[in-house]
C-alpha cells in the first residue's frame, strides 16, 4: 500500500487541501494529514510536519503558498520522500530549482486528478 503526505491538509471540506485527503483514501492510500493546527483531518491523525510521521512515505502532495514551498521541500527531502507534487498554485520557479537540487521527483500538476479522482467529485 502506497502512502502519502498531505502538507497543508484542511478540516475545510470545500478546500483542495481536504479533498487530497479524501481522494487519497479512496484509492487505498495511507494518508498523512500535514497541519500544524488541527489534531485530526477526516478521521485522520494530522503531524505537524513531516518529520512527526511514524516510518517511511513513498510521496508527498503541498498545498501551501509558494513562499513556504522551498522550506518544505528541506523537510520532504529529509524524510527521505522522493515524490512531490506541486499542486496548482504552490509551484514557483524557486521551489522547482530547490526541487531539484535537492534530488526530488517534482510533479507539477493536481495530485486529486493525478490519483484518479476529479475534485469536483468529492
Amino acid at each position: 500500500m502506497k502512502s502519502i503526505a498531505i502538507i497543508g491538509a484542511s478540516a475545510n471540506p470545500e478546500k483542495f487541501g481536504n479533498k487530497a485527503v479524501r481522494a487519497f483514501v479512496q484509492q487505498g492510500w495511507t494518508v498523512y494529514p500535514i497541519n500544524p493546527k488541527e489534531p485530526v483531518i477526516e478521521g485522520l491523525q494530522a503531524y505537524k510536519s513531516v518529520r512527526e510521521i511514524p516510518g517511511a512515505v513513498d510521496e508527498a502532495s503541498v498545498y501551501l503558498a509558494p513562499h513556504l514551498v522551498p522550506a518544505v521541500l528541506q523537510e520532504i527531502a529529509a524524510k527521505g520522500i522522493k515524490k512531490v507534487w506541486l499542486n496548482p498554485g504552490t509551484e514557483s520557479e524557486n521551489a522547482l530549482d530547490r526541487a531539484e537540487e535537492l534530488g526530488l521527483e517534482a510533479v507539477v500538476a493536481c495530485s486529486i486528478v493525478g490519483v484518479g479522482v476529479d475534485p469536483n467529485e468529492l
